[in-house]
């Protein structure tokens, strides 16, 4: 099963998250297991009120778990025109295009690696208008 944002089937990836998080040292709770299989399920970057229905624990336990995540480079974070902050497991980097419209967020997934040398490059956002909101 190909996602939007993983590469990986679903049960491969699970599983390397959970390996991922026993090296760091990381407690797998059952929020934080949780937390996991919902960003999997995703088909893009979501924010804290995409998911608060899908989930059993309050705000402040998810912004706990999610940024043990972001710290330790499990989940990706960026900010989005909405002011909300987005999140997803990527296993393969890639930039995500934000609608300055309609505030819609697409993984872009066919685009050339970018490098600069001597740096780390941990996002890429482009922004514009999506084909909808062209019309």
């Amino acid at each position: 099963m190909q996602l939007s944002c993983i590469t990986y089937t679903k049960g491969y990836f699970i599983l390397n998250i959970k390996e991922l998080i026993k090296e760091k040292n990381i407690k797998l709770t059952p929020a934080r297991i949780e937390l996991i299989d919902i960003l999997i399920e995703a088909n893009k970057p979501v924010c804290y009120e995409d998911i608060k229905n899908k989930i059993n624990m309050d705000k402040a336990t998810f912004y706990r778990n999610i940024s043990k995540f972001t710290d330790e480079k499990l989940v990706n974070s960026f900010e989005s025109n909405d002011k909300k902050r987005y999140f997803a497991i990527e296993s393969n980097p890639h930039p995500h295009f934000i609608c300055t419209s309609c505030n819609s967020i697409e993984c872009i997934d066919d685009f050339k690696n970018i490098t600069l040398e001597n740096h780390i490059i941990e996002n890429i956002i482009l922004k514009g208008k999506c084909q909808s909101c062209i019309v």
